[in-house]
């Protein structure tokens, strides 16, 4: 079944990424309603090793500030809500609760390069898939990849489990803060059939 143009639209097409949000507080069951949405989309074996930690309280903001890049210093701080991306380094250990098949665990236990790769990969993907969840439960996205990751693990995941990936201001967006839109490659440009 075919969405309409109006949520494809909302998605993507008219979709943008706000640099500024407007002071009005994100309920949190807005994220949890996202991230039930997120979850559902597919992940190699259904890995989901896609953590998120949700910074909402300035003090909470105030430790991330030192790890990113001059230009998103301002919108970080006025965002309601900053989202770490990370990825659990550990995410097989749930592969018993998530898998079908017997073994999963093992496999990824006893190889840490499969294990660092499908994270990274998946982890990623769920990112992606949780921006989408939360522009259509209404919340507009600001990512960010100007951030001194080793920074934010220092701060915020000493022990290593989890390892950031990316960061999401999320909100309502202050539209006057947009910039316009820049041009998106053609089909002929990116894609290639064989």
């Amino acid at each position: 079944m075919k969405v309409s143009d109006e949520c494809i639209d909302r998605l993507f097409r008219q979709a943008r990424t706000a640099n500024g949000f407007l002071d009005k507080p994100v309920p949190l069951e807005l994220l949890q309603q996202a991230y039930d949405i997120a979850k559902m989309g597919a992940t190699s074996m259904n890995t989901q090793p896609t953590r998120y930690v949700f910074l909402q309280s300035k003090q909470a903001r105030a430790r991330l500030l030192p790890a990113l890049s001059p230009g998103n210093l301002d919108k970080t701080r006025d965002a309601p809500v900053t989202v770490i991306v990370a990825n659990d380094t550990k995410f097989y250990e749930h592969m018993p609760q998530v898998w079908h098949k017997p073994g999963a665990k093992e496999n990824f236990e006893g190889n840490a390069a499969l294990a660092q790769a499908t994270a990274v990969r998946n982890g990623t993907l769920g990112g992606a898939y949780f921006m989408i969840a939360c522009r259509a439960v209404g919340l507009d996205c600001g990512p960010m990849s100007g951030v001194d990751l080793a920074r934010v693990n220092a701060e915020f995941f000493p022990d290593g489990r989890l390892q950031a990936n990316f960061l999401i201001n999320i909100g309502y967006g202050d539209d006057s803060k947009l910039f316009d839109r820049n041009p998106r490659l053609s089909f002929e440009q990116a894609c290639s059939i064989l």
